[in-house]
């Protein structure tokens, strides 16, 4: 089997970690940071918005099962990418909205799924591309957060709801 590798920030990475664990094609998400100045920084660091890292979720998947191209699609529809440096009650640059590519190749489905998705929303995108940089694993008791957590109230009524909304939108996509 063939890997690839995609670094996303759609806001909190508990919600976009939950999301990409029900795709067929993924084989593994983790939460982490990356996009900022300080090394191998803390959650506590990241939350005071002083690193200048995001939330993301490093993906590894088949390109042969979901291509680049699908996983974006989803990533346009599970966070809202119009919204500068927030998703919902969160807000900092750490929740920013951002695809660190690993590639020139994705680099240019990253440009053309923008372009698509323009016609989606009703505001400009705002969604930034960037090169991939460092990238940091979240602490343990970051991976995996909803499934551990799904009666926790942020998970209740933050993730939840992106997760079902997936679930209907992509049914054919679900492991």
């Amino acid at each position: 089997m063939t890997s690839e590798t995609a670094v996303l920030g759609g806001g909190c990475f508990w919600c976009t970690e939950a999301v990409y664990l029900e795709v067929k094609g993924v084989t593994s998400v983790e939460s982490g940071y990356t996009g900022g100045h300080v090394p191998d920084p803390s959650y506590e660091q990241v939350c005071a918005g002083e690193t200048g890292h995001a939330e993301v979720v490093k993906l590894a998947f088949d390109p042969a099962v979901i291509s680049f191209h699908d996983l974006l699609e989803i990533f346009f529809t599970i966070h809202d990418p119009t919204t500068l440096n927030r998703q919902g009650n969160d807000v900092g640059t750490q929740y920013r909205s951002v695809i660190y590519y690993q590639s020139p190749q994705q680099e240019a489905t990253a440009r053309q799924v923008v372009a698509e998705m323009a016609n989606v929303w009703d505001a400009p995108i705002v969604t930034e591309l960037a090169p991939a940089q460092s990238y940091y694993r979240a602490e343990d008791y970051h991976q995996d957060y909803f499934r551990q957590h799904p009666l926790q109230g942020y998970c209740a009524f933050v993730v939840a709801p992106k997760v079902a909304k997936f679930k209907k939108t992509y049914s054919n996509r679900l492991r």
